[in-house]
């Protein structure tokens, strides 16, 4: 279906201050009477900029009250003929429900077992969520023309990235549109969204973006085998050959499979909102609702302050700046310096990815080596990713909870300085200061990193950038039992994080300090899951 455009009127915002009450209420009237006539039509201002942006992924909001909803249930109802329309978790559907009943003039062609709203001849809207990683497959080979991520910052990134690789059309006449809607993120799961619109919402961006301004970028393989998000001067197709980006390829070349090597760049742009921007809620008790707000939710909510709220839990083990800190100091480093301790957290199935962290002396954290349960599918091949990322025969130290016993026994085999390291058995160790203890090795182990990147510590150490490794080391929270400090289980962080936090466990890992040469650990007499406990009788992993 061709883009359709509703009735507009761009003199309301003007007259507003210039209105009395009794006009203001004769205003609102006249503007629902409009809308039941024309379905629905977009605010003057953000709202009407956004529904008119040409951007093939969209970014609207900020703060609360500027009409995110509304946005894409008119853009869905009035621009596109298949749309899809997800919130995080299901039960917060039933307010997008009731706004489209009062859209639509009621629940005609709404099948809610389906969750399917039929709003004339072949055009439709289906609703749903995903609450889970890996439910976003649900969604796999369903192509529509409108996607909409209703508080996007609530999902991982790479459920939303999934989703919109199926936002396509044949109609060469029908635009097509990825359209996130969210607030400024809580959390630090959430902040991969600043990190996506950075040109809009980051203020350390050197080419800030103007709202509405659209810019293009590519998902480009890079070194580690991941894509990145790289601007681009345009929209032009190009392919890498030997490095190079070409544009001048040849087309006849890349069809078929070859196809998927095309690198089709798009355009992204965001638009900020607020409830002034909205003459429906201005004047109302919502916005003393939202000036009430304790801080710093009333400069999220009120202003969309995306700098506001990013304090951390008090019960977090490593406070998130700390991780920053360690993060923007990393630089990549040729030749790499002498690697002297590895760390692998072994996939434990589904979605989880085996990681191998590794470390120089000084601190300075490689980039982790991901792959795929998948490809790591039994002990000799988890074994011989590990030994070919091991150039300098370093010290192994492998979680062997689970899974990991396999991995570690065929190492052990290999004649490999490899180290069994089970998290659950006593620590007797204690803290820095000497007076905590810990009641197991995990929560001695988390509590160490936590130390390294102290910056009172002074240590230099570098980190490997990217939001999945600060959200990861960042999410666990700690409890103090008495004089003892328990970090919370890799389940309960599971569970809140909605993935497990292999890259963590892997650098906490590769951080234990361990002699170069530990006769005990060769000849393959340690058992797996004892290495790590039976070794501490004779040295510190901690170097302390």
């Amino acid at each position: 279906m061709a883009h359709r455009d509703p009735f507009s009127v761009p003199e309301i915002a003007e007259l507003l201050p210039y209105l009395t009450d009794a006009e203001r209420d004769e205003m609102f009237v006249l503007l629902e009477q409009d809308k039941a006539l024309h379905m629905w039509r977009p605010l003057p201002g953000p709202q009407s900029m956004a529904y008119h942006s040409d951007a093939d992924v969209l970014g609207y909001g900020g703060a609360a009250g500027g009409g995110k909803t509304d946005l894409m249930l008119g853009k869905a109802v009035n621009q596109h003929a298949v749309s899809y329309i997800l919130r995080r978790e299901a039960t917060q559907m039933q307010g997008i429900y009731t706004r489209m009943t009062q859209i639509m003039g009621g629940t005609d062609g709404f099948n809610k077992s389906d969750k399917i709203w039929r709003i004339g001849g072949d055009r439709f809207v289906r609703f749903g969520s995903t609450p889970n990683p890996g439910d976003e497959m649900n969604y796999q080979g369903q192509a529509r023309d409108f996607l909409g991520i209703d508080e996007a910052a609530n999902f991982l990134r790479d459920q939303v990235v999934f989703l919109m690789g199926w936002t396509r059309t044949t109609d060469p006449n029908q635009q097509t549109q990825s359209l996130l809607t969210f607030n400024p993120p809580t959390t630090a799961e959430g902040r991969w969204i600043i990190e996506y619109f950075a040109p809009w919402l980051d203020p350390k961006h050197p080419n800030p973006a103007l709202p509405g301004e659209l810019r293009v970028f590519a998902s480009v393989p890079g070194a580690d085998g991941k894509a990145h998000d790289v601007e681009v001067d345009s929209k032009a197709h190009f392919v890498i050959e030997n490095g190079q980006w070409n544009y001048d390829f040849d087309p006849v070349r890349y069809r078929g499979a070859m196809a998927a090597h095309i690198i089709m760049p798009q355009s992204r742009s965001f638009v900020p909102s607020s409830v002034g921007d909205n003459p429906f809620l201005v004047g109302t008790n919502y916005m003393s609702t939202l000036q009430a707000l304790p801080e710093p939710l009333r400069s999220q909510m009120l202003y969309g302050d995306f700098r506001a709220g990013m304090s951390d839990d008090p019960w977090q083990v490593i406070p998130t700046k700390w991780i920053e800190i360690a993060q923007a100091r990393w630089q990549p480093r040729m030749p790499k310096p002498q690697i002297i301790s590895l760390g692998v957290d072994v996939a434990r199935g589904g979605d989880d990815n085996t990681v191998i962290a590794r470390v120089s002396r000084d601190l300075w954290f490689d980039e982790l080596l991901e792959y795929p349960g998948s490809e790591t599918p039994d002990g000799p091949s988890t074994a011989g990713m590990v030994i070919a990322a091991n150039h300098n025969h370093a010290p192994i130290h492998i979680d062997v909870i689970g899974v990991g016993s396999s991995p570690y026994d065929f190492l052990n085999e290999a004649n490999q300085h490899v180290l069994g390291i089970n998290v659950s058995e006593k620590s007797v160790g204690t803290d820095k200061s000497g007076r905590l203890s810990f009641l197991n090795q995990r929560s001695e182990l988390w509590w160490r990193f936590r130390e390294l990147l102290d910056p009172s510590a002074n240590n230099g150490i570098a980190l490997p950038p990217g939001n999945e490794v600060l959200a990861e080391l960042s999410a666990p929270k700690w409890s103090l039992r008495g004089s003892t400090i328990y970090v919370e289980s890799r389940e309960e962080i599971i569970k809140r994080l909605r993935r497990s936090p292999d890259r963590a466990t892997a650098l906490i890992l590769a951080a234990i300090r361990t002699p170069t040469e530990l006769p005990s650990t060769r000849g393959g007499h340690n058992d797996a899951g004892r290495g790590y406990a039976a070794t501490r009788r004779s040295y510190d992993p901690f170097n302390r």
